[in-house]
């Protein structure tokens, strides 16, 4: 019996140690996302700016969630596992990002987005910083991830420099605005090959507005079943424009087709956008993201 004993307690460690090795699958890396921008990006004048600050990382610590946070939350619900960040300051231009906050930012990332002031410099409309500064971004990028994809935000056109006087855009249609910002980006697009694509943010306002969906001229009052894209100023987006702004950069940075998130989207819950509007919302960006690039 003793030997008995002896001989099944030998065994015990090797009939054991199959079930005490067993441990939880390891959880996927998460993707890594940076965003780098203005008050365009951190959804300034409007609820966006600080919604749920705590699901980003706001590497200036200023508690803003911002575009990134709706992203956040888009990849959550399509079951995608991002972690997102971002560094912001409103009014300034990347040359600034770059001379200030660039040590900020400086490691691997697997995408970041890139937005340009609004008027792409302070004497509107020169790009010439532009050309400069996002390059050197991308280049530092790129040192850190050979295979990072580097994002070129085209934002939309302000109404206020196009329906008031004293701007190079006033008295122009939306969409000239509009054109010059792509054309400008597409310009530095073209400067480095870590520039993967741009994301037509102001392109699909345009659409929005031709569709129906938004109204054209929040100067003019807002007309029956439309949304104003902007917000008071307007000058920045409102809850519609941001939300449309990270529909377009979730569909382009996960190739996930924005009308998959549908009628019950949460973000669009939480912060009052009618089921409706959020579903005409989510065509829009998807058909101008169907759009050659």
């Amino acid at each position: 019996m003793t030997k008995m004993l002896a001989a099944l307690l030998a065994l015990l460690p090797l009939a054991v140690a199959p079930a005490a090795a067993q441990t939880a699958p390891a959880a996927a890396k998460p993707r890594t996302i940076l965003f780098v921008g203005n008050s365009f990006t951190q959804g300034a004048h409007s609820a966006v700016r600080n919604y749920r600050a705590n699901a980003v990382t706001d590497l200036n610590g200023d508690g803003y969630g911002g575009v990134p946070a709706l992203f956040k939350i888009f990849t959550e619900e399509a079951r995608l596992n991002y972690a997102v960040s971002l560094e912001t300051q409103g009014g300034k231009t990347l040359g600034f990002h770059w001379t200030e906050r660039r040590q900020l930012v400086d490691r691997a990332w697997d995408v970041v987005v890139l937005q340009e002031l609004s008027t792409l410099d302070h004497k509107s409309g020169d790009p010439t910083d532009y050309r400069t500064y996002a390059p050197m971004f991308a280049a530092m990028f790129a040192k850190a991830n050979p295979r990072v994809d580097v994002e070129l935000m085209a934002t939309w056109a302000r109404a206020d420099l196009v329906y008031q006087p004293g701007s190079p855009w006033s008295g122009k249609p939306l969409a000239a605005m509009t054109q010059d910002l792509r054309r400008a980006t597409d310009g530095v697009r073209a400067l480095s090959p870590s520039f993967k694509g741009v994301l037509p943010v102001g392109e699909a306002w345009i659409r929005a507005i031709a569709a129906g969906v938004a109204d054209p001229n929040p100067y003019d009052g807002l007309s029956f079943g439309q949304v104003d894209l902007w917000t008071y100023d307007h000058y920045h987006a409102s809850i519609f424009g941001y939300y449309l702004e990270a529909l377009i950069v979730f569909g382009r940075v996960t190739g996930v087709n924005p009308t998959t998130l549908g009628i019950g989207e949460r973000a669009a819950d939480e912060l009052g956008i009618a089921p409706q509007v959020a579903v005409a919302l989510q065509k829009i960006a998807a058909e101008q993201l169907a759009q050659p690039n």
